[in-house]
Formats: C-alpha cells, structure tokens, sequence
C-alpha cells in the first residue's frame, strides 16, 4: 500500500459529479487536476450499501471546511459512473454530495494504492491526504464494516497545513509544541 511520502499515482479514472447529466467519459488524474491544491481522496467499498453513505454525508457537510483550506475533495468506489449517478438520485443527502466521484471499476487506481481487499475485491475504507506537490501526507485504512470520522481528516488536515509539531488531540487554533533549542 502507498503511504505517507509516497507520490500519488497518474492514473486518469472515470468520474461522475452531480445528477444533471448522464456521465458522458470524463475522466480525472488527480495528479493534474486542481493544481496548487490539496486534495482529500476517499474511498469506500461499494454504493448502494449502509455504511458508505454515512461517510459521503459526513464529508459533504464539511466539503466547505476543506475549501477553506485550499483542499478539494474527492470520493471513489470501484463501481461504475452510471452506479454512482443512480445512486445519487436514489437519496436527497447523496444528491447534495457536490464533489467529484470518482469511478473505479477496474479498481486500477485502487490496486495502484494497495488499497482492495483481496476477498470482497472492492476499496478498503482509505483516506490519502495529499499535498499540492502530490506526495501523500496522510493515510488512513479501515475495514470494510467501519466507518470513519471526516472531522478527524479535517484535524489532520489542519495540523499538515499548520507546518508545526502538533500535539495528540491538536486542534486548530491550540498551541503547537516549541522544543527548547
């Protein structure tokens, strides 16, 4: 599995964002997209099942809390563009998810992270905190039947950008650790 240090791979990948349309073969290299930028990639195992869109909601309410971090976010699965654009319109909260999602049906970013669970072959529960340079800073792998905070993303997010020695339980705003020289 890819980890903090590691590049994040140049695959182009299908993508479906909002409901207005039919996915019509776009595609997104996260590499090359959004320049300058952060980006908060997650992924989770499959739509139309319970947990997952737990976590979609839970990072769509703070999607403006990472704008205001100079930070995109993205979600993935290794189901279809159609999937996900079914999905959407099958749930209101989902609906309102207005971020890219990505559709990894190869699972060929997923296998490139070392992220697919070799029984189930779908995506862990993973979460790469990438740079603006594209290297990962941050990883987080659950299992397939747990679900993850978003507010903790946005903690460490904070502390990455922050630059500084950060301690357990650091918020923003809280003081940093100044070792004595």
């Amino acid at each position: 599995m890819l980890t903090v240090g590691d590049k994040f791979p140049s695959i182009a990948v299908p993508v479906q964002q909002g409901v207005a349309a039919l996915p019509a073969g776009e595609t997104l290299d996260l590499t090359t997209a959004f320049p300058g930028k952060w980006k908060v990639v997650f992924y989770w195992p499959k739509d139309f099942t319970f947990v997952c869109p737990t976590e979609i909601v839970g990072y769509a309410g703070l999607k403006g809390d990472f704008g205001d971090r100079d930070t995109v976010l993205i979600g993935a699965s290794t189901d279809t563009a159609h999937v996900h654009l079914a999905w959407r319109k099958s749930d209101p909260d989902l609906e309102a998810a207005d971020f890219p999602w990505l559709a990894d049906n190869g699972a060929v970013l997923a296998n490139a992270l070392g992220i697919v669970d070799a029984n189930e072959h779908v995506a862990f529960r993973a979460t790469f905190t990438v740079d603006p340079d594209n290297v990962i800073q941050a990883v987080q792998v659950n299992g397939l039947n747990v679900g993850r905070n978003p507010q903790e993303t946005l903690r460490v997010l904070d502390a990455l950008q922050s630059d500084e020695l950060c301690p357990c339980n650091w918020n923003k705003g809280d003081d940093v650790l100044r070792p004595a020289a």
